[in-house]
């Protein structure tokens, strides 16, 4: 039977690698990179909403604004919560209810389907005129110029 012994000289071993392979760790960093830099486009906009297109330049905002939606079905959402239409205007008073911390109402963006009839969007503005939120703001997408 045969032993090995421990001697200085170590022919078949190989020395301890001191050093650390990252090639695995920056491809599996890339791949979260990628993954986020995909999702988070999807991230921001709650109700999907076919909007018109407009030359016009963004406003300044100092606070969140309140959204509405109303999708290309009619169904209007107030901050991304449905809201029947004979519930609208008990939702609406609550938001006016709620000033802004300048005392004055909460800032609105109201965001509408472009195939979607004048009617109802005037109708929720009317509502919203009712209730007393006159800072209202229609959004559309930028275009190229």
């Amino acid at each position: 039977m045969a032993m090995h012994l421990p001697s200085g000289k170590s022919r078949g071993r190989r020395a301890p690698m001191a050093e650390i392979n990252v090639t695995p760790l920056v491809d599996v960093m890339l791949v979260l990179l990628i993954i986020f830099m995909v999702t988070a486009p999807l991230l921001t906009a709650g109700v999907p909403v076919n909007l018109p297109e407009s030359r016009a330049k963004p406003l300044d905002q100092d606070q969140k604004p309140v959204q509405i939606a109303i999708d290309d079905a009619g169904q209007v959402f107030v901050d991304d919560a449905p809201v029947t239409d004979a519930a609208l205007p008990a939702a609406l008073a609550a938001v006016a209810a709620r000033p802004g911390a300048d005392g004055k109402p909460p800032q609105i963006f109201l965001r509408a389907d472009q195939g979607l009839g004048y009617g109802k969007v005037m109708r929720v503005m009317g509502e919203l005129n009712r209730v007393g939120l006159n800072r209202v703001s229609l959004l559309t997408e930028a275009t190229a110029q």
